[in-house]
């Protein structure tokens, strides 16, 4: 296999520029189809992206003898189904977040997964440059032994930071699982995770005030192996003057304070004051799809394991039970 050749399932909103038209840039990459239960739409998508065909069924897609791998961009209500679908076929599969529903669904998925089969998390944000200056800082003890991480992601009922879609289908727990939080957290807790390991314990609370079914303020707390301690609240009732998004890592020389959303990262110390910033892709999960398909092609590691997005989808079930 010299290419990574594609199909998407699910070309909506989060395809259209953060990831869609990376599979056609990244090399030894082509996309060949894509697919979306509304076939108009789907054919949309394919004109304006000069994608060579277009489907309205999964089958169709999956049965298109020249794709190799599929990237699921569905709500997460569907995941675990069509990806065993897509790994059933034989496919390598490139699969967003939250990779499921919930944990439960997370671990059936990890439990039909073999060694034969390769699947990836799409939690980009890893792979972004200003995550990977914070992990560099981290790795060279620039603020010396880490203490205690804060995270606080305050938002109007109106969120900037999220996708806007017709139906607001996040918002519908049957659909998305939760609320914004499930949309978003999983970058956040994931980065935590790929800074500091193994969780040792973890517990939350989080409350639902506008009567919608899903949490709009989440707290919760980890114990990492490592005795690195963790505090995060996510507030989606937030007054526009207090919206704010914010990570900061608390070490025995100094702080790391950064974005989730930003292009900076600061570093603060008893000796220097320091300011990186970075510029991020127009296609924000191309670096990541470009080591997806270098892992498909046996050329490099696994960026985001199925085994991380099961992590994440324990302590968002964690947090919000």
């Amino acid at each position: 296999m010299k290419t990574i050749k594609w199909g998407i399932i699910g070309c909506g909103d989060v395809a259209e520029v953060k990831s869609g038209p990376a599979f056609q840039k990244v090399a030894n990459s082509e996309l060949i189809a894509v697919m979306r239960r509304n076939g108009a739409k789907a054919k949309d998508f394919a004109e304006r992206h000069k994608v060579p065909f277009w489907y309205n069924s999964v089958d169709e897609i999956l049965n298109h003898p020249e794709i190799n791998a599929v990237y699921i961009a569905t709500p997460p209500s569907t995941h675990l189904d069509i990806a065993k679908q897509c790994l059933a076929a034989g496919k390598f599969v490139y699969l967003e977040k939250p990779i499921t529903l919930d944990a439960n669904e997370a671990k059936q998925l990890a439990e039909i997964v073999t060694n034969n089969d390769k699947i990836v998390v799409a939690h980009y944000r890893r792979s972004l440059p200003a995550f990977q200056k914070v992990k560099e800082l981290l790795e060279s003890n620039s603020i010396g032994k880490v203490l205690f991480v804060d995270i606080q992601i305050l938002q109007s009922s109106n969120p900037t930071i999220i996708t806007k879609t017709e139906d607001h289908w996040r918002l519908k727990p049957e659909t998305s699982g939760g609320g914004y939080f499930h949309d978003i957290a999983p970058h956040q807790i994931d980065l935590m995770y790929h800074y500091f390991g193994v969780i040792k314990n973890a517990e939350g609370f989080s409350t639902s005030t506008q009567n919608n079914k899903v949490a709009d303020i989440v707290n919760g707390i980890i114990d990492f192996e490592n005795g690195v301690q963790f505090r995060g609240i996510w507030n989606f009732i937030a007054s526009e003057k207090e919206v704010k998004d914010e990570c900061k890592i608390y070490g025995e020389k100094g702080t790391i304070t950064f974005s989730f959303y930003g292009e900076k990262v600061f570093l603060n110390t008893d000796d220097k004051d320091e300011v990186f910033s970075f510029e991020n892709p127009k296609h924000i999960q191309q670096p990541l799809i470009e080591q997806t398909v270098n892992y498909f092609l046996g050329k490099a590691k696994n960026p985001c394991a199925l085994e991380n997005g099961v992590q994440v989808m324990e302590i968002i079930d964690t947090f919000t039970a």
